[in-house]
């Protein structure tokens, strides 16, 4: 599921090289929280927060299938 967020977000920045995701995991689900430059973060986020919930919508539909919920954090 990283790799994936990874993948979306390299594709939407202006800088793919300062973008990371860190996985945390807790007993209820798992957390990936993606990392990108602060010019960048209006490209991940968008208008409205419009791309950020499209980013989150597509992870919760990849991971149906896995035993815990993911979600996505942008810092």
């Amino acid at each position: 599921m990283a790799d994936l967020l990874l993948y979306i977000a390299k594709e939407l920045v202006s800088d793919p090289d300062q973008v990371s995701v860190e996985t945390k995991e807790t007993e209820s689900n798992i957390t990936l929280v993606l990392h990108v430059a602060k010019n960048d973060m209006g490209k991940v986020i968008g208008k409205s927060g419009k791309i950020a919930k499209a980013i989150r919508t597509v992870i919760k539909s990849a991971s149906k299938n896995s035993l815990k919920p993911y979600c996505v954090s942008i810092v």
